[in-house]
């Protein structure tokens, strides 16, 4: 009896072993499962390699985690107390939020991106004061094409700015492309009043025509509006029309070009510019 006693004795010494044991191997499982899940869906919004990689990068980080839960689920297991756990955990979240807090932002933003779509690789954003081509979505930056910056128009300027994910919650964000390839432009000419609107009218809307792609036209399958409104020095003659986004500055020049060479041409149509007449009065008094 004695024996029986003194065995049962020596097995509860390893009572708290078994535990911890169990504990761990059910916890790994629970955490592994959740971890396969959110990158199951991850997976599921991939569009490319590069955002395949992140995502493994991610898990990868999410793994590292899980095994500090699990030290900390072991320690407090074996110890028997469960309030140590939860002061365990509370301490390493807080000093863990402190020391990264932009990463842990930037992570999060990262997973809005992918899961949200609000923009993708190719589309043109701004983001804050900052326009470009989205070049890369990676685990901790956006990487933009730049467009402007070097120069006054919507061209690119050959530079590539790293934007980090944090800044995604704290600035505004447009997309350009989020609907669709075309956004709406116009080309304003200026005419005098002494000419002749429809004639004016009709060499803007035939420019737009011309140098608008004919995709672009059946695609969108809008025809260019015209629009006229005065002002102090003339008649402003607004074509609007849908445009590719890459495309907008190269069709607005060919534009204004065709529109300029054809005024230049047409005896009953003058650009109106900013100027000044003096009229002299020959018949005022003269003063000896």
């Amino acid at each position: 009896m004695m024996d029986i006693l003194s065995s049962m004795k020596d097995l509860f010494k390893y009572i708290p072993f078994f535990r911890t044991i169990i504990t761990l191997v059910i916890a790994f499982i629970l955490l592994t499962f959740l971890i396969n899940l959110i990158k199951r869906n991850l997976l599921k919004k991939v569009r490319s390699k590069k955002q395949n990689s992140n995502i493994q990068i991610f898990t990868t980080v999410l793994k590292y985690f899980m095994v500090i839960i699990l030290i900390i689920i072991g320690f407090s297991s074996y110890s028997g107390s469960w309030a140590g756990l939860g002061i365990g955990a509370g301490l390493f979240s807080a000093a863990l939020g402190w020391a990264l807090q932009r990463p842990i932002t930037g992570i999060a933003a990262w997973i809005m991106v992918i899961l949200k779509r609000p923009f993708e690789i190719g589309d043109r954003i701004i983001i804050g004061d900052i326009k470009g081509d989205v070049v890369d979505i990676s685990l901790t930056h956006i990487h933009l094409g730049e467009i402007g910056g070097t120069v006054a128009s919507e061209e690119s300027s050959g530079r590539v700015i790293l934007i980090p994910n944090s800044m995604l919650f704290e600035q505004k964000i447009i997309n350009y492309t989020l609907e669709s390839e075309f956004v709406l432009d116009e080309a304003v000419t200026l005419v005098t009043y002494e000419s002749s609107l429809d004639k004016a009218k009709e060499i803007c809307f035939n420019a737009v025509v011309k140098y608008l792609a004919q995709e672009e036209l059946k695609d969108k399958q809008e025809t260019p509006r015209v629009r006229v409104s005065q002002s102090d020095s003339g008649m402003h003659i607004k074509v609007r029309y849908n445009v590719r986004v890459s495309k907008r500055i190269e069709t607005l020049s060919n534009i204004h070009n065709e529109i300029i060479s054809t005024i230049s041409k047409t005896p009953n149509v003058s650009i109106a510019y900013p100027h000044m007449h003096i009229v002299k009065d020959d018949n005022k008094p003269s003063h000896s």
